[in-house]
């Protein structure tokens, strides 16, 4: 049985864009630096060598990915991407976007996109039957990451911490409830511009 999990980058202080966020720069002011870690290396994905990693990196990355058998993703996100001219950067898996306002046109290429207005339950259970065995992956959009976390429904969360203080944007963690969430340390790997950390949800209370 495959796992919900969380995918993201994010800033020492908390924030997964900067401010501003717009089709011209899609991580908002200064929001780059989040990802250049999928840059600063010299080793192609196996899914897309438009990322260039470093081994360890690489291995984060792909490892991760191997296991996916399908994406959620917000409206905001593929709005700002501009659907990703039709192709999601790993390429072929399914994308699941939480929407009440379904685009009338979707850019053609090799990403198959689900649109769904019944409730964030019905998205991720969705992807999860088109992923069959494997993971569901939660990514892009803080909206509809706090959207499954409030609704229990990410089992686990990976967290690509950059070494920065990004100070304003928008974060993470905000919105998701009063409860507390207990988590457990699954795996901590570290590479020289970026620390990944996979935690599983234990219990809320």
């Amino acid at each position: 049985m495959g796992k919900v999990i969380l995918d993201i980058s994010m800033s020492l202080d908390g924030f997964i864009a900067g401010p501003n966020d717009n089709r011209k720069q899609g991580l908002g002011e200064g929001g780059e630096i989040l990802h250049e870690w999928l840059f600063s290396g010299e080793r192609p994905s196996k899914f897309n060598d438009f990322f260039k990693l470093s081994e360890i990196n690489r291995e984060v990355f792909d490892k991760s990915f191997g296991t996916t058998g399908a994406i959620v993703a917000g409206r905001r996100t593929f709005d700002l991407t501009c659907g990703w001219g039709g192709s999601h950067p790993i390429h072929g898996i399914p994308v699941f976007i939480p929407t009440h306002d379904a685009p009338e046109e979707v850019p053609e290429g090799a990403t198959p996109f689900t649109f769904v207005s019944d409730g964030i339950e019905s998205v991720v259970e969705q992807a999860k039957t088109a992923a069959e065995d494997n993971d569901v992956q939660v990514m892009g959009g803080a909206n509809t990451a706090q959207q499954c976390i409030k609704a229990n429904l990410v089992d686990e969360i990976l967290i690509h911490l950059v070494p920065v203080l990004l100070g304003k944007g928008i974060r993470l963690f905000d919105s998701i409830g009063p409860e507390k969430i207990h988590m457990e340390k699954v795996d901590v790997t570290e590479a020289s511009d970026v620390t990944h950390l996979r935690y599983r949800i234990s219990k809320k209370y």
